[in-house]
């Protein structure tokens, strides 16, 4: 249990952009050499590789914060920053990945091999080359690269597999994946011997498949009772259930109610009991074994039934010919629906009041990377300051709020203050 590890809880961040230069030509016989301040490079992204090769989440134990690099700032001579390399998080084929705060599923590792970019990296801000016109050709400001936020993400791991093993514990489903596979899972004659999800690849008649043994269900499982909710979202997965019974009744068990128990749970679960399901009435080599046989049979309904012997290999030839009889009729396990994932940047929106005092309050990650690229001291810039907050809708907003000229605006997290000019 210790080394396995299905949920874990991360902490991501991409690169920030870097900042555009402000710089002017300087050479030897050249006078007032004209802006070729060069752009900040791009952040890196934070991009997820689904490794068929894990089978875990353990490393997301020990180390749950994962930042890319910054972009570099632009430099004179019109030079762009370099943008930085992107982060690779690899996860194990099957991990969900949901937004804590939502919940909402925003990536499926589904497919093995394949890559997603899950958080882009801020984009580098212009030099003040780019900011030169015929009116304007010695802008002393630039802009600042795109910051961006942490992001708080819930990884699950829901193991991928044709074939799901369901059922009380002890009831012989690790012998039987070591007998149709060649898995090696631990097996012992007491209750939650499996502790971990285990999976092996069954070959029979030329069909391959692969089969997850799933740790024991219990009463409330699905409520977190035992074992089972730990690992029911491995059900999930598989596209037929292989629901195995202890039909011998050994400690004094009812195999009919530990049937209709475990059918109980997974349709608690998520209505797992719908899932195509075969029957299974093992540990045929024990005695006592067929005195509730055709009780277990009749609760089993329409579903295929098979009376076997993990242990000795009896009946299990009849029942791999139905399993890839029905694996041949199923649609292919599906991804689950992803939602839309919106980044937040520090670039982006903005929000005006009016205090109790009656000044006008701007502030949003729009006005703060505005302040950062304004020099306040250079009369171009801060033309440019007001032109920007007029096609911003700054302006437009604090004329809403009953602004006046000469009224008080502080404007961004620092708390720059001026009069309103309308």
């Amino acid at each position: 249990m210790a080394s396995f590890v299905d949920r874990a809880v991360i902490r991501l961040k991409a690169g920030d952009g870097g900042n555009g230069c402000v710089s002017f030509h300087r050479e030897k016989y050249v006078l007032n050499g004209g802006p070729d301040g060069g752009d900040g490079g791009k952040g890196g992204d934070i991009i997820l590789y689904a490794d068929h090769n894990l089978h875990t989440l353990m490393d997301f134990r020990y180390k749950t914060k994962y930042q890319a690099d910054n972009g570099a700032a632009g430099t004179s001579l019109n030079r762009s920053g370099k943008s930085a390399e992107d982060l690779v998080i690899k996860v194990p084929a099957g991990t969900v990945i949901r937004d804590k705060e939502t919940g909402a599923v925003v990536a499926d590792m589904f497919e093995p091999g394949s890559t997603r970019v899950l958080l882009h990296g801020g984009r580098g801000g212009h030099g003040n080359a780019k900011f030169a016109t015929p009116t304007r050709q010695a802008p002393n400001f630039a802009k600042p690269g795109i910051k961006t936020v942490w992001h708080e993400f819930i990884l699950e791991l829901r193991t991928i597999a044709d074939v799901g093993l369901v059922g009380f514990p002890n009831a012989g489903k690790s012998s039987l994946l070591a007998r149709i596979t060649a898995a090696q899972p631990k097996i012992g004659n007491y209750p939650f011997t499996t502790l971990t999800p285990n999976l092996g690849i069954a070959q029979h008649k030329g069909q391959s498949f692969a089969v997850a043994d799933i740790p024991g269900l219990i009463e409330n499982a699905s409520e977190g009772a035992g074992l089972g909710f730990a690992f029911l979202r491995h059900v999930e997965r598989t596209r037929l259930l292989l629901h195995v019974v202890d039909a011998s009744g050994q400690e004094g068990r009812d195999p009919v109610d530990d049937f209709n128990t475990v059918n109980e749970e997974l349709r608690r679960y998520g209505q797992l009991d719908q899932r195509p399901q075969i029957v299974i009435a093992n540990k045929m080599d024990l005695p006592d074994s067929h005195v509730l046989l055709d009780e277990l049979r009749k609760a089993a309904g329409d579903r295929p039934f098979f009376a076997v012997s993990a242990a000795t290999g009896e009946g299990l030839e009849p029942l791999l010919d139905k399993v890839v009889e029905l694996l041949a009729t199923l649609p292919p396990s599906e991804p689950l629906q992803e939602e839309e994932f919106f980044e937040e940047e520090r670039l982006r929106g903005w929000e005006a009041v009016q205090d109790e005092e009656g000044v006008f309050v701007v502030t949003g990650g729009s006005m703060d990377s505005l302040i950062d690229a304004v020099n306040f001291n250079d009369y171009e810039s801060m033309n440019w300051f007001h032109k920007t907050l007029r096609a911003s809708g700054v302006i437009e907003r604090l004329r809403q709020l009953g602004a006046q000229e000469g009224d008080t605006v502080r404007l961004g997290e620092d708390g720059i203050e001026f009069d309103f000019v309308d």
